[in-house]
């Protein structure tokens, strides 16, 4: 991964960031070995003479957008009506490789009530995808040491001590974690009544934009842009907001 960015190359990436250990969780930065018969995760495999990588063949791309899917499957809710979407790495990932909604049905949404006890952080573990920076972040940099990965399989989420909500006096004027997270899953508790302790947990359930959108004149200007370039253009997507006085992620 390193030698990709010196060499101008961009390799997407979720769980990894240069100042933790390579931990490979997410696989969204495989790439193809020549002579190898699986793909393997460009942020822990290390460089050696004689490599031929292909960074964005059909093979990576069909394994990362499937990858990126499976991700989105998990997220509950329409995330992408959300205001913050454009802070989420996921999404931005998803919107580089321009991945459709997820083809894979959830039986089981994960819903879990806001932590919103806590007059510093709040967390949002709908939106975890357990790729384990804040983790890290809290433990080698913080050295708190607050959370860890519990349960498994389907359950599996990032929990503080034995599963209770976060609400420590050490995450005051901290925030490493939230600075970490590539989704919103993690984040400051900036509004006045969030300063207040003893809030009930709380089920938040999304809902729709609460203005009109004129979808008709909106998926025909989308369906003509499409005809005329054959994709629809960040460029694109930018006009139209402002023309119709829409977010981008509205578009």
């Amino acid at each position: 991964l390193q030698a990709a960015e010196l060499a101008g190359i961009r390799i997407p990436t979720l769980c990894h960031h240069r100042v933790f250990i390579p931990s490979g969780s997410c696989r969204i930065c495989v790439v193809e070995l020549e002579g190898s018969n699986r793909l393997i995760g460009s942020c822990h495999t290390p460089v050696a003479q004689g490599m031929v990588l292909h960074t964005r063949s059909p093979k990576v791309l069909s394994v990362r957008k499937a990858t990126v899917e499976l991700l989105l499957a998990g997220h509950t809710g329409p995330c992408v009506m959300d205001f913050r979407a454009g802070q989420c790495d996921l999404h931005k990932i998803a919107s580089d490789l321009e991945v459709a909604p997820p083809r894979f049905h959830i039986t089981r949404p994960r819903f879990y009530p806001i932590e919103n006890i806590s007059p510093y952080v709040h967390r949002d573990l709908s939106r975890c995808i357990l790729c384990s920076r804040c983790i890290s972040a809290c433990s080698d940099i913080a050295g708190q040491y607050l959370f860890n990965t519990g349960y498994r399989s389907f359950h599996a989420k990032v929990v503080v001590d034995n599963d209770i909500p976060l609400d420590k006096d050490v995450c005051k004027d901290c925030y490493v974690c939230v600075e970490y997270c590539p989704t919103t899953a993690l984040s400051k508790a900036r509004q006045p009544e969030d300063k207040k302790r003893g809030k009930k947990m709380e089920f938040r359930t999304p809902q729709p934009q609460a203005r009109e959108i004129n979808c008709g004149n909106l998926l025909s200007m989308i369906k003509k842009a499409q005809d005329k370039s054959r994709h629809v253009s960040p460029r694109f997507l930018a006009d139209t907001a402002d023309a119709m006085n829409l977010s981008i992620s509205e578009v």
